[in-house]
């Protein structure tokens, strides 16, 4: 079951979730135009690359290593873990003010107003990977509601209000930058001063008795981390890089939409990772083998669910945007939302891969997968613009889902497909063939509210007579005895 604060953590991330709908559905694209839509993505998804450098991993690091020292010697490790990124931030900002033109003009080449704001970059980045730390002084003394809302509202909260402000015309570019990079800092000083009420800090000058591997795990996890969000933004990042910055806007807009399929996924492995940490401990693998087959059966008719409802009515939602070159990104939302499916229909590969003794095989396989992802860019981009982005994403994906579970099966013996599987993908197939290539000549927003419905009732009537899950059965006769 979910702890209070679990719940109220989810909360946060479906709210969260909902304002970032309105700002990149409706504001950015009907008040703040393609272009600079492209550049405020651009430049916040640069942060998040240079991110985990400046904060070398020390915010888990924290969350690991915090508990296993004594009370006496908390604090020395606080105050070392705080001062820590320091060391690679100071000289990123010496490289930064020094070389910042030249660094502006690499980035601009393409697109020459982002050599405007290439300050913003290293800024926000800064501003997070602090925030990061202080959130990790919070959860481990067991307390998150709070910073979980300044990590996952907040940030899209204040876009809202600044994209409201430059609609009325009462901020131009430069203002709205300056303020939403001064509104980053303002959340910085918040959560500082939440974690220090939290647990109110005695620096100490003294080092941990284990440093060495304090760094070695940091290291590790700057890597992961790394690697990571170069999966998740380089595609945003080297948009620009090639084509007019307004495509990485339609880009965005066709990610976020195709981000929907994560929501189920997200809420079920807050409960399935401890769990499968504990049955790996008690080597358990008939247990194993049902959780893992479980897993991947119901998030993959749950993500099936959500698949269907996305493409089936991704046409007429693009039709209520103002600029008609985001209907160019229909294909991107096909291809990244089925690199989603496939991922979720390997239920807990990964839990159980990070979960295990051969944890540091997912970091190898993050960090081919950006680099397979990087390569395929550099040659699709050129050729197919956003479509070619994804395509790269979709291959590389699949291909890294399939290496993974192929790993775990070599480890563990363990493997999530059955017949069930081959007949979900078949019924997921059929429905949305059925559902894709329905156009009725009425108001997209009726067409959605109507395809949705159709799709919804014919989708749980095939599964519940298919039986493909009982879990998913149980769900489907609570919602109708509702």
């Amino acid at each position: 079951m979910l702890t209070a604060q679990s719940a109220k953590n989810l909360v946060s991330i479906m709210l969260g979730f909902g304002i970032g709908a309105v700002n990149t559905l409706v504001l950015y694209p009907h008040f703040f135009g393609a272009a600079n839509q492209g550049l405020v993505v651009f430049l916040l998804s640069a942060s998040n690359l240079l991110m985990p450098l400046i904060g070398f991993g020390v915010s888990q690091t924290m969350i690991k290593f915090y508990s296993s020292y004594e009370k006496s010697a908390q604090q020395n490790f606080l105050s070392f873990i705080v001062v820590l990124p320091l060391i690679v931030a100071v000289p990123i900002s010496f490289i930064v003010l020094y070389f910042h033109d030249a660094i502006a003009a690499l980035l601009s080449v393409e697109n020459p107003i982002i050599a405007t704001y290439t300050w913003v970059i290293f800024a926000v980045a800064f501003a997070t990977a602090y925030f990061e730390i202080f959130y990790s002084w919070a959860r481990v003394h067991f307390k998150s509601v709070t910073g979980n809302i300044l990590k996952e509202i907040y940030p899209r909260l204040s876009v809202l209000v600044l994209l409201l402000l430059y609609a009325i015309k009462f901020l131009d570019l430069d203002l709205f930058f300056v303020m939403l990079v001064g509104l980053y800092y303002l959340r910085l000083v918040m959560m500082m001063l939440i974690a220090f009420r939290i647990k109110k800090p005695s620096w100490s000058f003294r080092l941990p008795h284990n440093v060495p591997e304090l760094l070695r795990y940091s290291l590790f996890l700057v890597l992961a981390a790394s690697a990571g969000s170069l999966i998740i933004d380089i595609d945003k990042f080297m948009l620009p890089q090639y084509k007019s910055i307004d495509q990485t806007a339609f880009y965005s807009v066709a990610i976020f939409t195709a981000a929907l399929i994560d929501v189920p996924g997200r809420a079920m492995f807050q409960i399935l990772n401890p769990i499968i940490a504990k049955t790996l401990n008690e080597n358990n693998k008939a247990q194993l083998n049902i959780l893992y087959k479980n897993s991947s059966i119901n998030l993959l008719l749950l993500g099936g669910w959500f698949f269907l409802l996305v493409n089936a009515s991704i046409n007429s939602l693009f039709d209520l945007m103002k600029n008609q070159g985001y209907g160019e990104a229909v294909l991107v939302v096909l291809m990244i939302s089925f690199a989603k499916l496939v991922t979720m229909s390997s239920g807990a590969s990964n839990t159980l891969l990070i979960n295990s003794k051969k944890y540091h095989v997912s970091l190898l396989l993050t960090i081919f997968m950006s680099f397979f992802v990087v390569f395929g860019n550099y040659l699709l981009i050129p050729i197919y613009g956003i479509n070619g982005a994804a395509l790269s994403t979709l291959i590389v994906v699949v291909a890294f889902t399939f290496i993974r579970m192929g790993y775990v099966y070599a480890y563990l013996g363990l493997q999530p497909y059955d017949m069930k599987t081959l007949i979900a993908f078949l019924v997921i197939g059929l429905v949305f063939g059925a559902s894709y290539f329905i156009d009725w000549e009425i108001h997209p927003i009726s067409s959605i509210v109507l395809k949705s419905i159709l799709v919804t009732l014919v989708y749980a009537i095939l599964v519940a007579a298919l039986n493909l899950s009982d879990k998913v059965n149980l769900w489907i006769k609570r919602f109708l005895s509702r």
